[in-house]
């Protein structure tokens, strides 16, 4: 990012390429690294807006990992030195202290170099950040954390379909997760073009694949389900028109968007889901593209809780498990936040430099 409003996205003449340069530490049950399993050590800091710190939001509550990691929640906009607590009295994390994420890379390296991300496990008696690595947090939460794994909690990533989810999820990844920026953030028409190409052929696999199976990987959830989740929960609101993926709406893609509501009104996906933090995070961070930094009132979410017919094909989201129960006190998405929810802060209220 190279100024005080969060732009600096788009490079002239490029296609967009992700640092993908973390934290690569994990917390881990066996003792094969320095950080272990502890019950109430560790703090999961993320933002609502981000579609990788949602997904950690929404393994942690399907889980049931809610007692023993504590959740710190970022507002949804920030600038070019990292993501704020501008959401807690007085702007400041309750426990951690902290106003700024930045401050746990930094207490683990004063010269960190590399981008501030969310989500982020920090190490609560040293307020230092252990892992940034999104993609391995969430399968150690499902693999390492599972000692303290709820009653009736899923099983994620089953080890008998993983070489299979892990080739679904590996282009979920590149086509479709990574595939919005690379649509949004490319510095030139022929980038854009080849981009849109490769998203939208992605999504067409998918749309056929769900015509016939209810989850990505068959009968129940697991982790792919989540990860393809929280890019469409994202898709008409943002990457539809701010991203300029705009062949088609979700509402308008028959499986998917039946898919999509299926996992909505399953506990753990909507009601993590906050639709005006995502839409103020991308349309005001992003001021290349968006220099205005003006908030669209739309789309109509209220149609996320409309019948999605999907128990026809078989099967249900937790098999032979239960769902999770009521969100944890705190953690809730204000009603006004979820479907049919319209309201964002206004100019004066978001925080600035």
């Amino acid at each position: 990012m190279s100024d005080d409003k969060g732009s600096g996205y788009v490079t002239g003449g490029q296609e967009y390429s992700r640092d993908t340069n973390y934290i690569t530490d994990r917390i881990t049950a066996d003792g094969s690294s320095p950080w272990p399993v502890e019950a109430g050590r560790y703090r999961l800091v993320i933002a609502r807006a981000c579609p990788w710190a949602n997904r950690a939001a929404i393994v942690r509550r399907l889980l049931g990992l809610e007692p023993v990691l504590s959740m710190g929640i970022c507002g949804p906009t920030h600038d070019e030195r990292s993501w704020t607590f501008d959401l807690d009295p007085g702007g400041r994390d309750p426990v951690l202290g902290y106003e700024r994420l930045q401050e746990a890379f930094l207490a683990r390296d004063p010269q960190y170099p590399r981008g501030i991300t969310v989500p982020a496990m920090v190490d609560v008696p040293t307020k230092a950040v252990v892992t940034n690595d999104f993609m391995q947090m969430t399968l150690d939460f499902s693999t390492q954390w599972t000692a303290h794994h709820r009653d009736g909690a899923p099983d994620l990533y089953p080890e008998h379909l993983r070489d299979e989810m892990d080739e679904v999820m590996q282009r979920v990844y590149t086509e479709v997760n990574n595939g919005v920026y690379r649509c949004g953030f490319a510095g030139s028409q022929r980038a854009y073009d080849q981009a849109y190409a490769r998203l939208w052929t992605a999504l067409d696999w998918l749309e056929e694949r769900l015509s016939t199976r209810r989850f990505l990987m068959g009968d129940t959830i697991t982790e792919a389900d989540v990860r393809l989740f929280t890019t469409l929960a994202r898709f008409d609101a943002v990457y539809h028109g701010h991203f300029k993926c705009n062949r088609q709406k979700l509402t308008e893609t028959p499986a998917l968007w039946g898919y999509a509501r299926d996992l909505f009104q399953t506990p753990g996906f909507g009601d993590t889901t906050d639709f005006p933090q995502i839409k103020e995070h991308y349309y005001v961070v992003h001021a290349d593209i968006n220099p205005t930094q003006v908030i669209p009132m739309g789309p109509d979410t209220s149609v996320w809780l409309t019948p999605h017919g999907r128990e026809e094909l078989g099967g249900s989201p937790f098999g032979d498990g239960t769902p999770p129960g009521p969100v944890a006190p705190g953690e809730e998405v204000p009603a006004s936040h979820g479907p049919g929810g319209i309201g964002h802060r206004p100019d004066e209220e978001r925080p600035r430099g």
